[in-house]
């Protein structure tokens, strides 16, 4: 996951843009309910870790998604992987940190959309920080030259109309190599890491609107899921 819109106000559905940037060879599912001890979760599921970049609970309106840091890129061995962050800061909220041992996991930006908070959690791959953001339209990403599509982007999230607005936003511009592009797509080594799927959320405690794509820059329609 790599770039994260959120616009959180109290009393409100919780809506969120997600895109994923990943390699483009490691292969994953759509959303669904793939967590036989979260019944009530739905996210899309890594098949290399079996974790998830983005979860929603469907009964409690929360949704939690994780972004890779730059600090420290590569987990020590042993440690657990970020995939398993989503499904236990829906299942425990802001207690999540009760649930997992940090030490040793490579870096990480949790976020936590509730319908009464929107909480951050930023690990350098040493130390935890943690913000509570007030009501508004927020842009995270994985950092670094990244934090370029804030500046670039937000004023316009936060005027357009969810969902409608921000997906055209998302067609703006095709894939670019560009940490500062909204959809990128980079070539190296043989290896292409580019903006691999897009989720729309609307979230309310026992509802759960989704759209996503696996091509968001598009016109194509976004596939509907509604839970």
């Amino acid at each position: 996951m790599c770039t994260v819109v959120v616009r959180w106000v109290s009393g409100a559905p919780v809506r969120i843009l997600a895109l994923r940037d990943e390699l483009t060879s490691r292969e994953f599912d759509d959303p669904g309910r793939w967590w036989p001890g979260q019944p009530d979760v739905v996210g899309g599921r890594d098949r290399t870790a079996g974790g998830t970049w983005c979860a929603t609970d469907v009964g409690t309106g929360v949704t939690a998604l994780v972004l890779n840091r730059p600090q420290k890129r590569d987990a020590d061995p042993g440690a657990p992987s970020r995939g398993v962050l989503p499904l236990l800061g829906v299942e425990h909220g802001p207690d999540w940190l009760e649930h997992v041992a940090l030490d040793g996991m490579a870096s990480f930006l949790l976020v936590l959309a509730a319908p009464d908070r929107l909480t951050t959690w930023d690990f350098d791959g040493a130390g935890l920080a943690v913000t509570e953001h007030a009501e508004g339209t927020w842009m995270v990403t994985s950092g670094g030259p990244e934090d370029r599509k804030a500046d670039r982007w937000l004023p316009a999230f936060s005027e357009a109309v969810h969902p409608d607005g921000w997906r055209t936003l998302v067609a703006k511009e095709p894939p670019q190599d560009d940490p500062g592009a909204l959809v990128v797509r980079h070539e190296q080594d043989g290896m292409v890491y580019a903006t691999v799927f897009g989720e729309l959320i609307e979230a309310a405690p026992g509802r759960l609107h989704l759209e996503h794509s696996r091509r968001p820059w598009t016109t194509e329609p976004w596939q509907a899921l509604e839970a």
